[in-house]
């Protein structure tokens, strides 16, 4: 059997092996009170995932194996030019393309049109493992571009490719999940990989606590851009954003049209205040 096939074949077992031991603690030991229904969620979060999984077959995939495959053929892109060992170039491409999705998550944030597609993540009420899997179709086909240009410059292997999302999927089930861990081990562990204490203050309703923790697998980037925030009380946090509070507005029926139509100012949480479609969002 081929590397890569291999490679994917393991990382789907982590990620659904990951999954699994996740929602078993966290039931034995949550680190957030419920504010929602644990079922109406994971049914909410399933069927989002299910959407974004369809949208990443239609427009992700067919870009990313030519791509892949273009790259080791023609030798494109910086790590392809530098002409490294193939054990090196693979450890070097998980980093490039782990720093750079670091990038476009801020990019998600600042930009009102990826912003519009990215809150559908941030409005959930709860967060645990299920939210890891809760983006928006829309983003998914949005982030196709992010992500060709990531495999053409950077110069991302077939096999590069799946070791990335070997490291990436268990590492967004993780630290998205409600699992109380102890402070010491997270604390310890919070200084190589992203845990649910770290990125729990990310989906805080502060805006300054919003605008940390942008790292999805290594914490070195939110170290480097003086973006590393740990000391928020986890009892004092409140997920979600300050104008999407109320279960009835977080429901499946609203959230899916969400980035289409008229959006309230998420870190305003007056019912009053509202933007219209595309326009700019005041996030300011």
């Amino acid at each position: 059997m081929e590397t890569k096939k291999l490679l994917n074949l393991l990382g789907g077992a982590i990620a659904l092996g990951t999954f699994g031991v996740l929602l078993y603690f966290e039931n034995r030991r949550p680190l957030r009170r419920r504010v929602e229904s644990k079922f109406t969620r994971g049914s909410r979060n399933l069927t989002i995932a299910g959407l974004a999984a369809i949208a990443l077959q239609l427009a992700e995939q067919p870009i990313v194996a030519p791509l892949t495959k273009l790259v080791e053929r023609k030798n494109i892109g910086l790590l392809k030019i530098a002409r490294l060992p193939g054990s090196l170039e693979a450890i070097l491409a998980v980093l490039l393309m782990d720093y750079t999705l670091y990038v476009w998550h801020v990019l998600t944030h600042r930009i009102s049109f990826l912003w519009r597609f990215h809150l559908v993540h941030h409005v959930d009420l709860d967060l645990d493992a299920s939210t890891a899997l809760r983006f928006h179709f829309g983003e998914i086909i949005v982030s196709a571009a992010w992500r060709a240009a990531q495999i053409v410059v950077i110069g991302v292997s077939p096999v590069s490719f799946a070791a990335w999302q070997m490291f990436l999927f268990p590492s967004i089930l993780f630290h998205h999940s409600n699992v109380r861990l102890p402070v010491d081990w997270e604390e310890k562990i919070s200084r190589l990989i992203v845990t649910p204490r770290m990125h729990g203050i990310h989906h805080s309703t502060e805006r300054k606590e919003t605008d940390s923790n942008w790292s999805s697998g290594l914490t070195v980037w939110d170290w480097l851009h003086g973006t590393l925030k740990t000391n928020v009380p986890e009892d004092k946090m409140i997920i979600g954003v300050p104008a999407y509070q109320k279960p009835e507005e977080v429901v499946l029926t609203k959230i899916l049209p969400l980035p289409f139509g008229k959006q309230k100012s998420a870190w305003d949480s007056s019912p009053h205040q509202s933007i219209p479609k595309f326009k700019r969002t005041n996030l300011n």
